[in-house]
């Protein structure tokens, strides 16, 4: 490990500039990491990260010092006031960790897939990439509109979802949706009015549940491709439900009708 006191430090410095800039991330291909357990579940899925960065009290923590071990000649040390000036963490953070964006690596459409069309709210894509982990789902595809996947806010809210699914940004869905169509998979289509009722439709097959933003819902050209269209019941005074809960609802309703068991830790 390598003890730090220069914020002229070169390391330091990148990860400054991958922290402020989403320009700069996508250029280098490179995001940050921030927190023990969103670099522990890079480091068992993915490996080494580029390089990792601690406080010198973060350090003395055991999950952090194995992980420091670890990585040990990729490890700087600093002081916690220097620390500091690189993000925005809460107090006790200590760990942030800069790593090469994996590559989406487009694959053949799994059983279980989720769309989500234009979701601009980066804590709603995190959201959703975390329940999708969750519910068991083989490959997540986003639309050019969506937040970026591997921004600071996403990565917070997704907590390690995104080393734990297929992750593809930038898809054309209307096209990858009338492939899996045609190749016998149902498109589900959730629009706030006017569909089936979810409980109603059968799920457990080949399915791909589509999620539009809050405001427009799906793309007229995304909702053209559906099998089905799917309304939520709602028998509150609400119109909608916001994009992450309803891709909660939808995707643990395909969870029940598979009659997937619950994994021994969770019951």
């Amino acid at each position: 490990m390598q003890r730090v006191t220069s914020r002229n430090n070169p390391r330091l410095r990148e990860a400054a500039r991958l922290i402020a800039s989403s320009r700069d991330r996508r250029k280098a291909g490179k995001c940050v990491l921030e927190g023990e357990h969103l670099v522990a579940v890079y480091a068992a899925r993915r490996g080494a990260p580029e390089f990792l960065i601690v406080t010198e009290d973060a350090v003395a923590r055991p999950g952090v010092r194995a992980l420091a071990d670890a990585h040990s000649s990729r490890t700087l040390v600093v002081p916690a006031g220097l620390f500091a000036e690189l993000a925005a963490l809460p107090a006790g953070v200590g760990l942030l960790a800069v790593v090469a964006t994996p590559a989406a690596v487009p694959a053949a459409p799994g059983a279980f897939c989720l769309l989500v069309d234009d979701v601009q709210d980066p804590g709603n894509v995190g959201s959703m990439l975390r329940t999708a982990a969750a519910a068991g789902v083989a490959q997540v595809l986003l639309s050019k509109r969506c937040a970026f996947a591997w921004s600071p806010k996403v990565l917070r809210a997704a907590q390690g979802a995104h080393f734990c699914v297929d992750l593809c940004e930038d898809v054309d869905l209307p096209a990858w949706a009338a492939g899996f169509r045609d190749a016998g998979g149902d498109v589900i289509a959730t629009v706030a009015a006017g569909g089936t009722s979810l409980y109603d439709v059968p799920l457990a097959g080949r399915v791909a549940v589509a999620i539009g933003n809050e405001g427009a819902g799906l793309s007229a050209a995304l909702a053209a491709q559906a099998t089905r269209r799917v309304t939520i019941p709602m028998p509150g005074p609400v119109e909608s439900l916001n994009a992450a809960a309803a891709a909660a609802v939808c995707l643990f309703e395909c969870v029940r009708q598979r009659g997937v068991l619950p994994s021994p830790r969770a019951r």
